[in-house]
């Protein structure tokens, strides 16, 4: 995976005066892969075919070899889909470090977008992947396919302590990732003001490390719905092993069924599952949900602007799952409530996925007799593409806290954050 020596125009050219293949087929070939790299903004890479043509773009620092015919037209017709689907199977590398290739490969595709590029992969991620719905049923088939793969999977590279698979917050440069996620944790009751009288209601609790965290340190009772079995069975047990099963109760339904009044909504890590077109139905579950002074907050996967997911995350990694943007989260918020406070943590959540890519390469001896290697190269494409995404900025992460709108007991700073 190292890097290569830039090859000249006259080496491309002694390259495919060696082909076997036809001087117009070998043309065509290099025609289309110079069109490609100019559709994602002229990336430093180098495309080498499966029978030797090559082509460059200035100072390229990666190469990506298209190791079959099919592949080629795949990525031809669909590219957002078919460099993860021919990753997986094999059909493309990628020489270099993975990482820094997908961001320079975001970066440059940003910036071709900005120039009016884009509409036709657009169009045709909308028709060839449409986005599976988040009904009642559909969800528990979502989050099945993702959350319900083993727990001892994830318990291999997220933290030992609370199983948290959201944003970490990094109160130092130095802090681990156990240390991390729990400053998240304290950042999120902080921020909702939690006390040991208050009653807590969360929407979708992973492996319910916040319901346990909030219970043990602030002495609140908690609620929390999730429709992943795995995760709620392995939730209920460490609480019990942590003898706070009195105040928590782990409920295994959907969000859109909470009952009951409490003082406190909160979400981490669930909106992206919620469907936009699902955002009026979330106010008004919140709004039966809350007492007359209560508060909320939710901790969300966003971007600057609307858009897709990439198509083919949808398609392997979170089916289901979109990603909006700040005005497209307004909708939750703007009937019946004020936003009191919103962060951005995009770059805790790329220092988050360092921690757990580095932690499944780690631990791939103990993964691959859990799964084959198509599973394996889908996850650490994910998870790279997951720190690329954040770190040039074509993935946020926002924390939204909230409140009734007549609620004048709001504190007066933000002081309460941060003591």
């Amino acid at each position: 995976m190292g890097s290569e020596e830039n090859t000249t125009n006259s080496e491309v050219y002694e390259n495919q005066s060696r082909l076997k293949v036809t001087p117009p087929e070998s043309r065509f070939y290099r025609w289309v892969l110079q069109k490609l790299i100019s559709a994602a903004g002229d990336p430093p890479v180098r495309i080498r075919l499966w029978n030797g043509t090559v082509v460059c773009a200035p100072n390229h620092r990666y190469t990506i070899n298209i190791l079959s015919k099919s592949a080629f037209y795949k990525l031809l017709v669909h590219p957002d889909l078919y460099f993860g689907e021919c990753y997986m199977s094999g059909e493309l590398t990628v020489e270099g470090n993975l990482v820094s290739f997908l961001e320079d490969l975001y970066l440059h595709r940003a910036l071709a977008q900005q120039r009016g590029g884009g509409l036709q992969r657009k169009l045709i991620s909308k028709i060839l992947t449409p986005v599976r719905k988040n009904t009642l049923e559909g969800s528990k088939k979502n989050i099945y396919s993702h959350y319900d793969i083993g727990n001892e999977f994830y318990q291999l590279w997220l933290d030992t302590e609370a199983m948290q698979y959201t944003c970490a917050y990094f109160p130092t440069e130095s802090a681990t990732l156990e240390q991390a996620q729990r400053a998240k944790l304290d950042h999120v009751c902080k921020k909702l003001r939690i006390g040991p009288n208050d009653t807590v209601v969360e929407a979708g609790c992973g492996w319910g490390g916040l319901a346990r965290h909030i219970a043990k340190y602030y002495g609140a009772r908690v609620h929390a719905y999730n429709i992943s079995h795995e995760q709620i069975k392995f939730a209920r047990q460490r609480a019990k092993e942590q003898g706070v099963d009195h105040l928590v109760k782990y409920v295994e339904d959907d969000y859109r069924n909470i009952k009951g009044r409490y003082d406190v909504f909160v979400s981490v890590g669930m909106l992206e599952h919620v469907g936009i077109d699902n955002f009026g139905a979330l106010n008004k579950v919140i709004t039966g949900a809350l007492t007359p002074n209560g508060r909320g907050l939710i901790h969300s996967i966003g971007r600057n602007v609307p858009g897709q997911m990439n198509t083919w995350i949808q398609k392997r990694i979170f089916p289901g799952a979109q990603t909006p943007s700040l005005k497209q989260m307004m909708d939750i918020f703007e009937n019946g409530f004020s936003v009191l406070d919103v962060e951005n943590l995009r770059l805790h959540y790329a220092e988050t996925l360092r921690h757990w890519l580095q932690r499944f390469e780690a631990n791939l001896d103990q993964i691959k007799p859990m799964f084959d290697e198509s599973f394996i190269r889908a996850w650490r494409l994910y998870l790279s593409g997951s720190i690329a995404a954040f770190s040039s900025g074509q993935l946020q992460l926002f924390q939204v806290v909230f409140a009734r709108n007549r609620d004048n007991t709001i504190p007066l700073t933000r002081d309460h954050i941060y003591r």
